[in-house]
């Protein structure tokens, strides 16, 4: 029998589209974190304690000088190891090595290299690291997420209008891609600094990456 206001119903397993979508930010570091660490060595463990604690005290104060809080100084190490001479395959003991590390977190990054200077003139003979960062980070990536939000739809619709597809704009699906701490870092040893340390601080990328699913 035929029903001619019936009208036929097709099923169609809905198309999804994948797209990577990628947002970038270049920034000017507003802080820097350094690792300053004072090295001794003496026979009798008691006195390469005492001369590490006097001169990582000096360090201290010359920082406190400069204008560092004390609340950006912060002790990350210290450690006590045996040192050995190999003479003629024997193992001589040579004496103990105290250790002392602490991390200086710079505001005002201009003055990093004065600060480094002053601090290896006041007792510290190893700089472990600079990291130049920015504060509000956080921020700045939600920025960069938002750019790569709007890259993956720029995409998907270039794949529509090219192949003459019938975009949805709304995505079904994001994912957010794990990402890197954007940190830019140099290691050095203090024999490296001259009266006068240059540092170029550079920019830091900070960027996000999502992968979105729309319908077509």
């Amino acid at each position: 029998m035929y029903y001619p206001y019936a009208q036929q119903m097709t099923c169609r397993q809905p198309r999804v589209m994948t797209v990577t979508g990628i947002g970038s930010l270049k920034l000017a570091p507003d802080i820097a974190q350094i690792q300053l660490e004072v090295s001794t060595e003496n026979k009798q463990l008691n006195h390469a304690q005492k001369e590490n604690a006097y001169e990582m005290n000096q360090v201290i104060d010359s920082l406190l000088k400069l204008g560092i809080d004390r609340e950006n100084i912060q002790t990350v190490s210290y450690t006590i190891v045996p040192q050995y001479n190999y003479i003629e395959g024997e193992q001589v003991f040579r004496g103990y090595e105290v250790t002392n590390a602490i991390t200086v977190k710079i505001t005002d990054i201009d003055q990093v290299g004065n600060i480094i200077d002053v601090a290896v003139q006041n007792g510290a003979n190893r700089i472990s690291n600079i990291q130049f960062k920015v504060e509000n980070e956080q921020l700045d990536y939600q920025k960069a997420l938002s750019l790569a939000l709007k890259n993956a739809l720029a995409k998907a619709q270039t794949i529509a209008e090219t192949m003459q597809l019938q975009l949805d704009p709304h995505p079904i699906k994001i994912v957010e891609e794990l990402r890197a701490e954007p940190i830019a870092y140099r290691t050095f040893a203090a024999r490296e600094m001259t009266s006068s340390t240059p540092i170029e601080q550079g920019q830091i990328s900070i960027n996000a990456t999502v992968k979105v699913q729309f319908r077509y």
